[in-house]
């Protein structure tokens, strides 16, 4: 090792770089042996972003790859360019090694061809599975605690009784599973997010993981939430005029990503094999399923029984990972491979729980909370919140004309969703006809014959 490498690697055994919301992130990799990478795998993984890029200097291969050039992707260099796959072409922007400008060289290309036939992932280096298991498990939403003060706090937007309130903060304490019922339009899925936003804290997730030389895409910018991270100077360490590196604060590892707890939300529209790593044959890289990506946060199924596959198909599918708290993917070699199930787990249904269950799974499921219809206290509390949030004068008068008068008088039930809706419908018939929203007879009868749908 060079003396410029051994300084650079001495820097790097610092105590790791703390985040926000209390995250250690690992310390940047100060070899290639303290990234877990083979160095075969970091040799194809940086000619092949050599080749998709054409023309890049080394401190540009170290910006994708995100790992440090000192200390490991010298090292890589330094073998493709002994290899006769790279050439450097000159230099952009300063005189040091991060400043080569390297292109692929002859021997390189077909190199390259052979590369790209088992992969043609070409970003930031995955973190091995084993790293990322270790991860899941110390930073566990099982760890959270929630008190009957942050229950409240955080459902204080909404109109929930004290009871049903009392039910959620054991199941969410409970980092399981929970099953939630009722008629639709009550606010199941909003109870859900409220669950989720109970859940505090950062988790470090990785862009990728590898397995045997396989990619695992893990970050998905759709469900995770990045948190803005202090701006840093530099990434890599200031440099004396002598060569020798300037020591500094210990850099974080950048394969890892601080995001808010994930909330990962699927509807009808998922299928089993979304449950599984999705292979894709022509890049050969994996996706990794939705309860892998919501490790460390909430997975909710909405409208459970609905999706495409029988409910009693993705039922089975849960029950070892409900009963071991891990589950098992496969890998299109035919190999398994265990990866924690750390997932507060929510069914969300307006079925009929009988059709849709059996004895066996209810017992798997932790809590089952019913979601019933608002009394009506209730119905006229969130339908003066409503109003006010709408600009909407509230009056007592039409509210009772709309309950006894309307609902009454159809055999209709008061649902929780039912106040937006006809508070949205009065802004509607106002803003057509030219007169300021109000809950008068007239505009609360059009709303509410524009919005329901006659019951026979």
């Amino acid at each position: 090792m060079s003396f410029l490498s051994q300084q650079y690697a001495e820097m790097r055994r610092a105590a790791p770089a703390a985040a926000p919301g209390g995250v250690a992130i690992p310390q940047e990799p100060a070899s290639i042996a303290d990234t877990g990478l083979s160095m075969g795998f970091l040799n194809d993984l940086v000619l092949k972003i050599v080749y998709f890029n054409g023309n890049i200097t080394g401190q540009q291969i170290a910006e994708v790859i995100k790992l440090p050039f000192f200390g490991v992707l010298d090292k890589v260099l330094e073998f493709l360019k002994l290899e006769e796959y790279v050439d450097i072409i000159g230099a952009q922007g300063g005189f040091n090694e991060r400043s080569f400008q390297y292109v692929i060289a002859n021997k390189g290309r077909l190199k390259v061809h052979e590369v790209l036939d088992r992969s043609q992932y070409a970003g930031p280096a995955p973190v091995p599975l084993d790293h990322y298991v270790a991860m899941v498990k110390r930073q566990s939403v099982g760890d959270m605690v929630v008190d009957a003060q942050t229950v409240r706090q955080a459902f204080a937007h909404l109109v929930v009784n004290d009871r049903m309130l009392d039910r959620i903060g054991p199941a969410a304490n409970s980092a399981r599973s929970l099953f939630l019922y009722g008629p639709p339009g009550n606010g199941k899925t909003t109870i859900a997010e409220g669950i989720s936003n109970m859940l505090g804290g950062h988790v470090l997730i990785p862009y990728t993981v590898e397995v045997d030389g396989q990619i695992i895409k893990v970050f998905d910018p759709l469900n995770h939430q990045l948190v803005e991270q202090p701006a840093t100077s530099t990434r890599e360490p200031a440099v004396s005029f002598d060569g020798r590196p300037i020591v500094g604060e210990p850099l974080p590892d950048r394969r890892w990503l601080v995001c808010k707890r994930p909330r990962v939300m699927v509807g009808g529209e998922l299928i089993l094999e979304q449950l599984e790593l999705i292979f894709d044959p022509i890049s050969k890289v994996y996706e990794a399923p939705y309860q892998m990506k919501a490790n460390g946060g909430l997975f909710l199924i909405d409208d459970f029984g609905r999706q495409k596959c029988r409910p009693q198909d993705l039922l089975n599918r849960w029950i070892v990972p409900l009963e071991k708290k891990v589950d098992f993917l496969a890998l299109q070699t035919g190999k398994k491979i265990q990866v924690p199930f750390d997932v507060l787990i929510v069914f969300s249904t307006n079925l009929s729980p009988q059709d849709l269950v059996d004895d066996a799974f209810l017992r798997r499921i932790r809590h089952k909370i019913e979601v019933p219809n608002p009394s009506p206290e209730e119905y006229r509390a969130i339908f003066q919140r409503v109003a006010k949030a709408k600009n909407i004068p509230y009056s007592d008068e039409g509210l009772r004309y709309l309950i006894l008068d309307r609902y009454k008088r159809d055999g209709r039930d008061l649902r929780s969703c039912h106040p937006r809706d006809l508070c949205d419908q009065i802004l509607d018939e106002s803003k057509y006809r030219g007169v300021s929203p109000a809950m008068s007879r007239e505009l609360l009868d059009r709303a509410y014959d524009a919005y329901f749908v006659k019951l026979s």
